[in-house]
């Protein structure tokens, strides 16, 4: 086998948009005729710019190799340039690329991708999702109220779930870490609190940032949130700031979580060495690809820590990550997004079943991608996939994070 040509399509999910404001899906084909599909997660760059660098990429380090070949072709692109170091949106680049040559791979020797990283470790995968708005919950208000919030919860566990996400400790900034506002503190444990009592013990709380604070802020905020015991307190301080992490990791009592922006097995297990953190969420579209992230999962095990894969992208991300998360015996959950667009482009091949997700037993990602139904939802826009806002935290009006997808102005 030789690979041998690449397409890429940029979709954009119709309202409301959870996902992102659109996906980088990319096609991969060998010489004898096989396809394989993946997704690129990085989003540093707009789709027209990150087009160009997948094309480079593939061309530079992948077209006309094995796909077999992914050690090598990932020690190509990790060392391009004279690097040797994570390059987000190169490797954001590859990954997606990685991914489209595991489903090559399982489809060539008719095996689901998990039989070919150690075989299946889970035969159930437990789902975890964001809370959403209900039909009732007008925008934007629903991101700021903890009833609200507590009605969603009480859906979802209904439906099975046995851990939601929330985050509402107020919108991030360009500006790094700041020290939050009283009422972001008040808000988050108003939050915990009534999502708590909604769920009782039958679901997990996963308190969710994006990295905002000083380590000194999310220390007051993890003290503030922990009576509702969350399974997990997600990125309280900028990726880049390891010992900072560290201190949160030490100073309050909820475990800390990361991962979603960081690549390479190099950035995870810095992570690990300096204690801070003991849940690593790679999302496979940006860490390195499907290899990359065994190996994550596997210096993780080492380290007494557990995987929780990411996912705020499309769904043959997801499929990836329920292919790792099937193989490795450190999973604690994976995160999931439900929405009829996710499930159309995918022909519903991968859903969550009461909570659960079974491994799919088709050949590679065991997916199969309506190509003409992406083709036909083109981004147009000219925003990143996400964007942090560049206005510091207000200390007098109301912060709102907007769930990632924010209402048109």
């Amino acid at each position: 086998m030789k690979l041998t040509d690449l397409d890429i399509i940029v979709t954009a999910p119709p309202a409301p948009g959870w996902g992102g404001r659109f996906w980088i899906l990319v096609k991969l084909t060998t010489a004898c005729g096989i396809t394989g599909w993946g997704e690129c997660y990085a989003a540093s760059v707009g789709p027209e710019a990150m087009k160009a660098v997948i094309a480079d990429v593939f061309a530079r380090h992948m077209a006309g190799e094995n796909p077999e070949n992914v050690e090598l072709m990932m020690r190509r692109a990790y060392s391009a340039g004279f690097t040797q170091r994570p390059d987000l949106t190169v490797i954001g680049a590859f990954s997606g690329l990685e991914i489209a040559c595991w489903d090559i791979l399982g489809k060539a020797r008719e095996r689901p991708v998990w039989a070919l990283l150690g075989g299946r470790m889970n035969d159930r995968i437990r789902a975890y999702t964001y809370l959403y708005p209900l039909p009732q919950h007008p925008l934007p208000a629903f991101w700021n109220d903890p009833d609200m919030a507590a009605e969603a919860a009480a859906d979802c566990v209904a439906r099975g779930y046995t851990a939601v996400k929330f985050d509402p400790a107020g919108a991030y900034t360009i500006r790094g870490g700041h020290m939050p506002a009283m009422r972001d503190i008040a808000r988050s444990a108003a939050f915990c609190t009534r999502v708590r009592e909604a769920v009782g013990d039958r679901a997990e709380l996963l308190f969710g940032t994006h990295g905002q604070f000083t380590a000194a802020g999310a220390i007051r905020l993890g003290h503030a949130i922990a009576p509702a015991q969350p399974l997990w307190f997600e990125e309280p301080v900028p990726p880049d700031d390891i010992p900072a992490m560290t201190r949160v990791a030490r100073g309050q009592p909820v475990p800390v979580a990361t991962g979603e922006r960081l690549t390479c097995l190099a950035e995870f297990t810095a992570v690990l060495r300096a204690g801070a953190a003991e849940i690593l969420q790679p999302a496979l579209g940006r860490a390195g690809g499907i290899w990359e992230a065994r190996k994550i999962a596997t210096v993780a095990q080492a380290f007494g820590a557990q995987i929780a894969p990411h996912l705020y992208a499309g769904p043959v991300e997801w499929a990836a990550n329920v292919q790792l998360a099937a193989a490795v015996p450190n999973l604690l959950m994976a995160e999931t997004i439900e929405t009829p667009f996710h499930d159309a482009l995918i022909g519903g091949t991968i859903r969550v079943e009461n909570g659960f997700i079974a491994p799919p037993e088709a050949p590679g990602l065991g997916i199969e991608v309506d190509e003409a139904l992406a083709r036909a939802h083109p981004y147009t826009g000219d925003g990143l996939h996400l964007q942090m806002q560049e206005a510091p935290c207000d200390y007098v009006g109301e912060a709102i994070f907007e769930g990632g997808a924010p209402a048109p102005r």
